[in-house]
């Protein structure tokens, strides 16, 4: 039909250019499809529907557990649902909320000396969360509910920027940092992620170094796919950092 897969985004396939472009996004044997002509869309599942035993969902509200809520001031994604489901798995909802996932400055050891927890229900979390689970996660996540992320209509995306933050040996085992990323367009959070660095820093300028580079391959990265998307070049991306030290061997680096 004319689609080329995207170069930096394995699932994602366009088709046209301009305003006439069509964006197909697979997992599976889903497809979320948009452009901003209708006409064009509605041709292209007409097509679909000759080639496939396919289903027309129409208007996109439910994705991989992620709740979409379209209106005229923009769209909105929340796991709402998914959340519950976690709490129901735990026993705790109506628990007492809690207003931060973890306690400040808390550190983990692989040497732990709390009590011992059912190892299979506790992987059974971890599989919902994706991410280390105790008791204070999910009373969080049940005092966020509700909470979402929304994109509203004709975003600047001129406005791309990136934040980061890391911190220094903040892995008690293995003395390795944490960075943190986040990446706005148009004001909207479109990527973030929280990953233990891969080498070990000798310095609070080594750890924000290294953060660095991390956060500018990934800026590389959504800054070509985002002009691929769009069929043209898009604007240089802010990247916001706050460690002088940092800052001074990057340049010297450059």
């Amino acid at each position: 039909m004319g689609f080329q897969q995207s170069a930096h985004e394995a699932v994602v396939y366009r088709q046209g250019s301009g305003r006439s472009v069509l964006l197909v996004g697979v997992y599976v044997h889903d497809l979320i499809i948009t452009g901003a002509e209708g006409d064009r869309v509605e041709a292209f599942k007409a097509q679909m529907k000759k080639e496939f035993d396919m289903s027309d969902l129409g208007l996109l509200y439910f994705y991989l557990d992620v709740e979409v809520r379209q209106d005229a001031n923009g769209i909105a994604l929340r796991q709402t649902h998914y959340a519950k489901r976690i709490l129901e798995l735990d026993g705790m909802t109506g628990c007492n909320l809690s207003h931060t996932p973890m306690e400040e400055r808390l550190k983990l050891s692989r040497d732990s000396m709390a009590e011992e927890v059912d190892s299979t229900h506790y992987q059974r979390l971890i599989g919902s969360l994706r991410y280390l689970a105790v008791k204070r996660i999910l009373r969080y996540v049940a005092g966020i509910l509700d909470y979402g992320l929304h994109y509203g209509r004709a975003p600047n995306i001129a406005r791309f920027i990136g934040n980061y933050d890391s911190d220094l040996a903040g892995d008690v085992d293995t003395s390795k940092s944490t960075t943190g990323t986040l990446f706005f367009i148009g004001g909207c959070l479109v990527s973030w992620q929280s990953l233990k660095q891969k080498v070990g820093a000798l310095s609070s300028c080594e750890a924000e170094y290294i953060a660095t580079t991390t956060i500018a391959t990934e800026a590389l990265w959504l800054w070509r796919m985002l002009a691929e998307l769009l069929g043209r070049n898009v604007d240089v991306v802010v990247l916001k950092v706050d460690n002088k030290s940092a800052l001074s061997l990057a340049q010297l680096a450059h």
